[in-house]
C-alpha cells in the first residue's frame, strides 16, 4: 500500500502561482510513476501531469505546458506541481496518483491521495 497526502491548495488570484505538494508513505517511493489529476468537465478526473519514478521523463496536458512544472525529491518522498499563470479554469480539485507503470489515465493509477482544492479567482 501506498499512502498519499497532498497539500498546498488555496486561493490565489489569475495570473499568480501555488505549489502543490504531495507526499507518499508505505512502499519505496522511488519505484512509482507519479501523477496529477483533476476534474474535467463532465467531473471525470483529467490528466495534468506525470513524472517517471526517477524524475527524468515528465508529461503534461497541453492545456497546462509551460505553465505547470511537475517534480520529485525521493529522498523525501514529494512531489511537487510547481503552478503559475494560474487561470480561472485551473479551478479544481488536484489528486496525486501512484501508479507502478507509466499511464495517462486514471484507470492505469494504483493509489490516490485526498486531494487539495485550487480557487483561482479574478
Amino acid at each position: 500500500q501506498v499512502q498519499l497526502v497532498e497539500s498546498g491548495g488555496g486561493l490565489v488570484q489569475a495570473g499568480g502561482s501555488l505549489r502543490l505538494s504531495c507526499a507518499a508513505s508505505g512502499r519505496t517511493f522511488s519505484n512509482y510513476f507519479m501523477a496529477w489529476f483533476r476534474p474535467g468537465p463532465r467531473k471525470e478526473r483529467e490528466f495534468v501531469a506525470s513524472i517517471s519514478s526517477s524524475g527524468g521523463s515528465t508529461f503534461y496536458t497541453d492545456s497546462v505546458k509551460g505553465r505547470f512544472t511537475i517534480s520529485r525529491d525521493n529522498a523525501k518522498n514529494t512531489v511537487y506541481l510547481q503552478m503559475n499563470s494560474l487561470k480561472l479554469e485551473d479551478t479544481a480539485v488536484y489528486y496525486c496518483a501512484a501508479s507502478d507503470e507509466s499511464s495517462d489515465f486514471p484507470g492505469g493509477y494504483q493509489y490516490w491521495g485526498q486531494g487539495t482544492q485550487v480557487t483561482v479567482s479574478s
